[in-house]
């Protein structure tokens, strides 16, 4: 008999033990770790409860729960998707299927943003692409005289963002909805920030991990996966003051190749820095 049919209460370390069964030879490649997060979402309750608590039994209606969530797991669903929620710069932020979810690699970007945003002064960046608003909540929140427009051309996506900027108390925000640079309506600011679609069309990462799930319009660039950084990069000079920074979140192949469009398109003390795994993931040039 299932353990989600089962007419018997299991404990937790048989819950998570029946789980991690389950999720063999799934997808995923973190079985423990998604069994362990999804039964403590459940249960709401933090992690550490599973460890310390091994042998409580799960109510009727927990169990259930938990064997629901471990069969859509097993379909492939995220286990962002199915808690509704990632944590981002320490910051806890809503997602679901209209935004990408948040990951490590990206507060690098976030890194380099602050290395360069003065804490003592106001300041004017824009996060194009925002989905759940990762980034520029990561920067309104640790820079509070940066006014920051987060931008997006998905009206749910900016509905996720602008929800979790009211859940974090982070009012140095403003959110508008519209395509690349386009949203900033002529405006001029200080930083443009980005992580956009940079995956070509036929990109064997497609099929990998959870992206077959997120929204492919927010992965897929075109036939390169250049498409949308070349037009960041070229409209971007025309929304930057003088010695403004464009930051690029890329692949960790395409470095040498947006590293040369922007000395191309005239952009100064450009380069290219690794994320925490030392692949070469987001490079900056200044506007003269």
């Amino acid at each position: 008999m299932n353990a989600n049919h089962s007419t018997h209460s299991l404990t937790i370390a048989a819950a998570l033990t029946a789980a991690r069964v389950r999720l063999a030879g799934t997808h995923t490649d973190s079985a423990d770790l998604d069994a362990e997060v999804l039964l403590a979402h459940t249960l709401d309750k933090p992690r550490s409860h599973l460890r310390a608590w091994p042998e409580q039994a799960l109510l009727p209606r927990h169990q259930h729960a938990y064997f629901d969530l471990i069969d859509r797991r097993a379909a492939g669903q995220p286990v962002a998707y199915l808690t509704g929620q990632r944590e981002f710069w320490s910051l806890n932020l809503r997602v679901d299927v209209h935004t990408l979810i948040p990951r490590p690699d990206t507060e690098r970007l976030v890194e380099l943003a602050l290395e360069r945003i003065p804490p003592d002064r106001d300041y004017h960046c824009a996060d194009i692409g925002t989905g759940s608003g990762a980034i520029a909540l990561a920067i309104a929140s640790e820079r509070a005289r940066c006014r920051v427009i987060a931008t997006d051309i998905s009206a749910q996506a900016l509905a996720i963002a602008a929800h979790n900027a009211d859940n974090l108390g982070l009012t140095n925000l403003n959110f508008r909805q519209g395509d690349a640079t386009a949203a900033l309506h002529g405006e001029r600011v200080d930083m443009i920030c980005s992580n956009p679609p940079y995956l070509a069309e036929d990109d064997p990462h497609l099929l990998d991990g959870d992206l077959p799930a997120e929204p492919r319009g927010a992965l897929v660039a075109g036939p390169t996966g250049l498409e949308m950084i070349t037009q960041l990069a070229q409209t971007a000079p025309a929304h930057l003051r003088a010695r403004g920074w464009l930051m690029l979140e890329h692949g960790y192949r395409q470095g040498p190749a947006v590293a040369e469009l922007l000395v191309l398109l005239r952009y100064h003390q450009v380069h290219t820095f690794s994320d925490y795994a030392g692949r070469p993931r987001v490079t900056l040039g200044q506007r003269g």
